[in-house]
């Protein structure tokens, strides 16, 4: 063999080696989202998207379901390994009951992004008037769902929750008059509001104990944490890496508009109205898995007053082995 044709051998072997390795160094994990298209829900999609998963080794098989009750029921069944902005009431809840499940971070602090409407010619023009009317939720435990009974807590009303499902199908119950308040997220829905079909009547912002409440967090269930622990480190790390990204780089912006098919004026006010707690959001991503003693002490047995996410980095994610 000529000088020549062995330098060609050993750089194709070379090549092949190299992707190879970055083949095996891809990690995948299983993760369910909840509604689909939603800015803040949608980190570890435009993360993908963006190649920064990938760079920390990951790749991401997405599954999308109505509300995170759906996605913490198949990462204890084991069909997801994580699920990322479920509510804190049903993660913390279905903990407490024995799920074999850990918080892995807090995914929003506040709830920015969430309002309630109703129909162009609906009568109610403020939020006292949702007394006596059906409000619409997701699902039971999710944080629309806690976000609503904190809202008729505070303005003592006498108000209707009903389940409705997903933002879409709200959407529709809304507008044929099947539910007379409607519930939305960030960007669901603000195309409606500017063309005059809805009026938003209250907004998560409205909700004072909400504005310093993690209301969503990422989880995963014991088998992953105790299996995949350093997959999960680079997990929150590539999370964390992303919710950088989209707001500091506008091709994040370009990215989630063709993965929510919305106009770019929508994109923009989507990320102003998310900007009011990105800096805590930033915080709260990463924080690391919660053991028995801490989760039950963190919320006095009541899911709904988990007030504060853990400010451990990332990196950091120790769990003594009696808490696991």
């Amino acid at each position: 063999m000529t000088r020549t044709k062995l330098i060609a051998v050993v750089c194709t072997l070379a090549i092949a080696v190299g992707a190879g390795s970055d083949a095996w160094s891809q990690e995948t994990f299983k993760v369910a989202i909840p509604q689909r298209g939603a800015w803040d829900a949608g980190v570890a999609e435009l993360g993908q998207r963006g190649g920064i998963f990938k760079k920390h080794g990951l790749n991401l098989d997405i599954l999308y379901v109505q509300a995170g009750p759906e996605s913490i029921q198949a990462v204890i069944g084991g069909s997801m390994d994580i699920a990322t902005a479920a509510g804190v009431s049903a993660a913390v809840g279905t903990f407490a009951k024995g799920a074999p499940i850990r918080i892995i971070g807090s995914e929003m602090i506040g709830a920015p992004d969430l309002y309630w409407y109703v129909p162009a010619n609906s009568p109610i023009q403020k939020i006292e008037d949702f007394n006596g009317k059906t409000v619409a939720y997701s699902l039971t435990g999710s944080s629309s769902h806690a976000a609503l009974l904190a809202l008729i807590a505070q303005y003592k009303l006498t108000a209707k929750p009903t389940s409705t499902g997903n933002i879409a199908s709200t959407i529709t119950q809304t507008m044929t008059g099947q539910v007379d308040v409607g519930f939305g997220a960030a960007p669901f829905g603000l195309d409606l509001a500017d063309e005059g079909k809805i009026r938003i009547i209250a907004t998560g912002n409205d909700v004072a104990s909400l504005r310093t409440r993690t209301v969503r967090v990422n989880l995963t269930n014991l088998n992953t944490l105790q299996n995949r622990r350093d997959a999960v480190t680079r997990f929150n790390r590539a999370y964390q890496d992303t919710v950088a990204w989209m707001y500091s780089d506008p091709a994040a912006l370009k990215i989630y508009a063709e993965y929510s098919n919305l106009p770019e004026k929508i994109v923009l006010r989507c990320r102003f109205r998310n900007e009011v707690a990105v800096t805590r959001l930033s915080e709260a991503h990463g924080a690391r898995p919660l053991g028995d003693k801490e989760v039950l002490a963190r919320c006095s047995l009541r899911p709904t007053r988990l007030h504060q996410p853990t400010r451990i980095s990332i990196a950091d994610m120790r769990v003594e082995k009696s808490a696991v």
